[in-house]
């Protein structure tokens, strides 16, 4: 099951896309451990976009969806970030945690990014 989705940049598209993909996932019987860490890294990737990806009015979100894993692509068209200058965050630091969580909760993980025109981020899930 491959969705294709263009998505306004504004918060209640985070929840919408967790939403879809846990139903993804669970017409698929997916393990609840693996459906929980895919589900952590998309809402990171989509919420980086909407509260960093200034100037982008839209983003877009691909699920690719099989019997043994998961490919989430998540696009946009802003201005972009450094994916080698992503600091750990302070343990005291209330923000900045979601790509150290997708790396640590996806497979095949990469960043890539072009100063004013835009990243992708893109992650997989294998299933036992």
């Amino acid at each position: 099951m491959t969705v294709r989705l263009a998505l306004p940049r504004e918060a209640g598209s985070v929840p919408a896309v967790r939403r879809l993909l846990r139903s993804a996932l669970a017409i698929l019987h997916v393990d609840r451990h693996d459906s929980d860490d895919l589900e952590i890294a998309i809402t990171e990737a989509c919420s980086n976009v909407v509260r960093h990806a200034s100037g982008a009015d839209t983003f877009e979100v691909c699920l690719d969806v099989a019997d043994d894993r998961c490919s989430i692509d998540v696009r946009d068209d802003g201005p972009g970030f450094d994916p080698d200058a992503s600091d750990a965050p302070s343990s005291s630091s209330e923000h900045g945690r979601g790509l150290m969580l997708i790396k640590a909760l996806g497979e095949n993980v990469r960043m890539h990014s072009v100063p004013r025109r835009g990243s992708l981020i893109h992650f997989e899930k294998s299933f036992a």
